[in-house]
């Protein structure tokens, strides 16, 4: 079995994006996080402020007025909808081109029926995250905490949406890792091992 691609999932906080970034380094393949918000900008006409945001988590932390919020006009899709469309299409696209490493936007779900591609998760406890997030983005009027739990429930509530299935879920994922207790060099190295003897394994 040959790996050319591998998706990464994250709990906000868990250092999924620095993973991902020494996964791709160590392979010498492609990262698309900031890069695949740039691209889909260039396809959409929108803003990369509002892809940052829109493209991954929902307007709310609720289900509910997330599914009401994109049905106003059933005539025509939601600018949300029209959103994701256009992420399906370059994440597609570039699973097909070439071997990267690609953050989040339901990636994993996205190429779910490619046989090539590697789906991770990292998840830590919320005093781990909490801890990173504020070395890594200082205080602000909301307790870490609040915003852990804000960004995984957005997260979530985008996933449910556009995938039906339960952001977080280890049965989503071919591999699912705890950063907190493994460490997160050894998340990296360990998913790169897994890269490169993928011979031995089927996905």
């Amino acid at each position: 079995m040959n790996i050319r691609v591998i998706t990464v999932s994250r709990e906000f906080g868990s250092g999924g994006r620095t993973i991902a970034r020494m996964i791709a380094n160590s392979l010498g393949i492609n990262y698309y996080d900031g890069e695949l918000v740039t691209k889909i900008a260039k396809e959409s006409g929108l803003a990369e402020e509002f892809i940052q945001e829109s493209g991954e988590y929902a307007c709310t932390t609720n289900e509910f007025f997330f599914n009401i919020s994109n049905c106003k006009d059933s005539s025509s899709p939601s600018l949300s909808d029209q959103l994701f469309v256009i992420q399906n299409n370059i994440i597609s696209d570039l699973a097909q081109r070439e071997s990267c490493v690609i953050v989040g936007r339901c990636a994993d779900f996205i190429l779910k029926e490619r046989k090539d591609c590697l789906h991770t998760f990292f998840h830590a406890d919320m005093a781990f995250r909490a801890k990173r997030i504020t070395q890594l983005y200082g205080e602000t009027k909301h307790s870490p905490f609040q915003r852990l739990e804000e960004k995984d429930k957005k997260r979530s509530v985008y996933y449910k949406y556009y995938t039906g299935k339960q952001w977080g879920l280890a049965q989503n994922y071919h591999i699912s890792l705890n950063t907190g207790v493994v460490g997160i060099n050894q998340c990296a190295e360990f998913v790169v091992n897994i890269v490169k003897n993928a011979h031995n394994i089927i996905l």
